[in-house]
């Protein structure tokens, strides 16, 4: 074969490998994208390739923040949800976990979940601050044992769901009335106004 002959023949070939590795780079092309548009991370404007410009990409908004609860816990929640008035009986349960049994004047357990009185503050009983706390955490705490034990009860959330000791923040209610009501209007317990005060002054 004459020199002439090799080298067309040598032309021939490059102009196909050359076709050949345009034809692979579009194909790795095509799969890279494919794989992209399977996770979400591309896509087309949707504007039949016309050129135009791309679609913007949507806007994510950040999550609300909870607001802080009556102890500085998040949890936003519809306020007014009312779980149906249930009954059950109730012990004392003054440390630790329990099912149902009131640990104070305005926390206690109910089926195994933690509930805090989300509209009263009542006085401390572990540990009291001075006698007379002592005393009329003491009385709270008889009263709301009291009080869930005379019948039914409902719990209705506020504008939080829990506080920041993991606590359901509840406003109990029978009949419509609040129990936590009854305990303020009993001197046992204060309305609760975002913040706790002293019993011993």
């Amino acid at each position: 074969m004459g020199a002439r002959r090799r080298q067309e023949w040598r032309g021939r070939g490059t102009r196909r490998d050359a076709r050949r590795g345009i034809g692979l780079g579009e194909l790795a092309i095509t799969v890279i994208v494919g794989v992209l548009l399977g996770l979400g991370l591309f896509h087309f404007s949707g504007n039949g390739g016309g050129g135009g410009p791309p679609a913007p990409a949507p806007i994510v908004q950040p999550l609300a923040e909870s607001s802080p609860s009556a102890d500085g816990a998040a949890g936003v929640v519809p306020p007014g949800v009312v779980a149906s008035a249930v009954s059950r009986r109730f012990g004392f349960c003054h440390s630790g976990g329990g099912r149902n049994c009131v640990v104070d004047g305005d926390t206690f357990w109910m089926d195994g979940e933690k509930i805090r009185v989300a509209d009263i503050d009542a006085p401390e009983t572990h540990p009291a601050r001075c006698a007379r706390e002592a005393d009329l955490g003491a009385r709270a705490t008889r009263r709301l044992h009291a009080l869930l034990n005379a019948g039914p009860v409902a719990l209705e959330t506020g504008d939080r769901d829990v506080d920041r000791y993991g606590r359901k923040l509840r406003i109990v209610t029978r009949d419509g009335a609040s129990l936590g009501a009854m305990l303020v209007s009993e001197g046992l317990a204060r309305r609760w106004e975002g913040g706790r005060r002293s019993w011993c002054d």
